[in-house]
């Protein structure tokens, strides 16, 4: 009895000291990506992504986050790595069905941390965050207000 009362402290015990301290590190990457989106933009939301890798024949998983985007507003989407992540991540945006920005473009071989876009309409957007070659991966997105 009395070595199951030792291991329930430590559970609790590790509970308390674990966590915040994991919750911490993922609250200072998403610092250093927004951060990393310029001084010329105000931080409006963060995306956390952990994705398991693509099994033989399946589809890559994605991340999809639907959001409300206004008119005559600029836009920056932030793309950030985590160092421990095996998968580069690729952020696109979509309005509906249309493909308007990506973060990566295979036909060139571009790719970009940061991408901003123009919004000219008024609606909902869907953010899709994905890895390269489906690996899996953890990363983190930022969008922000370009400011005028």
């Amino acid at each position: 009895m009395k070595h199951i009362k030792i291991h329930i402290i430590l559970i609790i015990a590790a509970i308390f000291i674990v966590l915040p301290a994991a919750a911490q590190d993922i609250q200072d990457l998403i610092h250093k990506c927004a951060v990393s989106a310029g001084d010329d933009v105000t931080y409006l939301k963060d995306f956390v992504v952990k994705l398991e890798g693509a099994g033989t024949g399946t589809r890559p998983p994605v991340y999809r986050q639907s959001l409300a985007l206004r008119k005559n507003v600029t836009y920056r989407f932030s793309i950030c790595n985590l160092d421990t992540s095996p998968g580069e991540a690729v952020l696109r945006l979509y309005d509906e069905a249309n493909l308007i920005l990506s973060s990566y473009y295979p036909e060139t071989g571009r790719e970009y941390n940061a991408v901003n876009f123009a919004c000219k309409k008024s609606g909902i957007y869907t953010v899709i965050i994905s890895f390269k070659d489906g690996k899996p991966g953890e990363a983190i997105g930022i969008l922000s207000y370009v400011n005028k």
